[in-house]
């Protein structure tokens, strides 16, 4: 069975008038055909539910449609009955669907090395709700970020990876993903390769932040494959990790530009912002439910209203 389970609570209710509004977000993927659409909305309305956002895509090439609503039931509908009164809709048109609560914290565990800038920056985001996440876990193969973690009250692994140990490590990191409850794998520069096994178990659902513009400059020091190669511009790449070395999904990237001035360790400097600003992006999308995978490549939809919100400024 796969680790990671989502583990839902039933949506926060918003008193109104006397009446409870439930807040949801429905995701859809299915074979493109008419009608889609209309028999969602349809039965949106007929629950008594207001759609505030509506995003959607058909990929023509690959015969797959997909489409994220965030919508309100006004009549205090659960998310429950929701999705039993859509179940028939939905095999009619062969429907992969989800509600979504979106008041509820996705748990993720970050797994990191010895570069702490995104897991600082991560940690950062989390405590002031920009990234609304709750970090069940910090695994990492040294003891570098032992202090930082335990001061933000959260658990700290330290689990050494060698060539000799490597299977009971993983082992272990998996208990350790297991027993959190960790929904989401974030690979925040860490710098071991993961097996075939864990990565087929949890696909999908293990971010990782690559320091080049994928797929330029894949494995080790892609900084000094950039600079040897005499680019005028370095990226960053978050993808969903697979078994195939940084070939996972596109999720999020972006650059920033360099001069023929600018040493190797200058890149390295210079990459820290980007690698931090793209994995909290990615993720951002990702816990948002607005990451959709589609073959080796993913449809991205935009943030609804108010999504970028902070609980607080510091």
């Amino acid at each position: 069975m796969g680790i990671l389970t989502d583990t839902r609570t039933p949506a926060t209710p918003v008193a109104t008038g006397g009446a409870q509004t439930m807040t949801f977000i429905l995701t859809v993927s299915c074979p493109v055909r008419s009608g889609i659409v209309a028999a969602i909305s349809t039965y949106l309305a007929e629950q008594g539910c207001n759609i505030h956002d509506s995003a959607q895509f058909s990929d023509l090439a690959n015969d797959r449609f997909f489409m994220r609503l965030s919508f309100s039931s006004e009549q205090g509908r659960s998310r429950e009955a929701l999705e039993q009164g859509f179940a028939a809709i939905a095999g009619a048109l062969e429907m992969e669907f989800d509600f979504h609560d979106p008041r509820r914290k996705m748990k993720v565990a970050i797994m990191v090395s010895r570069f702490g800038h995104c897991l600082n920056d991560l940690l950062y985001r989390s405590r002031i709700g920009a990234l609304p996440v709750e970090i069940v876990a910090v695994i990492s193969n040294h003891q570098d970020y032992q202090k930082v973690v335990v001061n933000h009250d959260i658990p700290y692994h330290c689990i050494k990876v060698t060539k000799d140990n490597k299977p009971e490590a993983e082992a272990e990191q998996m208990r350790i993903l297991r027993e959190s409850g960790a929904e989401l794998v974030v690979l925040a520069r860490y710098m071991q390769v993961l097996s075939d096994e864990m990565c087929t178990e949890m696909s999908g659902r293990i971010i990782n932040i690559h320091h080049s513009f994928l797929p330029s400059f894949k494995g080790a020091n892609p900084y000094k494959q950039a600079y040897e190669r005499g680019v005028m511009l370095i990226g960053a790449t978050a993808h969903y990790v697979t078994a195939d070395l940084d070939e996972g999904p596109i999720i999020e990237q972006d650059v920033i530009r360099v001069t023929h001035a600018q040493s190797a360790s200058d890149y390295v400097s210079l990459g820290r912002d980007v690698e931090s600003q793209v994995l909290s992006r990615a993720i951002h999308a990702h816990i948002h439910r607005r990451v959709f995978i589609n073959g080796n490549k993913t449809v991205v939809f935009p943030a609804s209203p108010g999504e970028y919100a902070s609980e607080r400024m510091g």
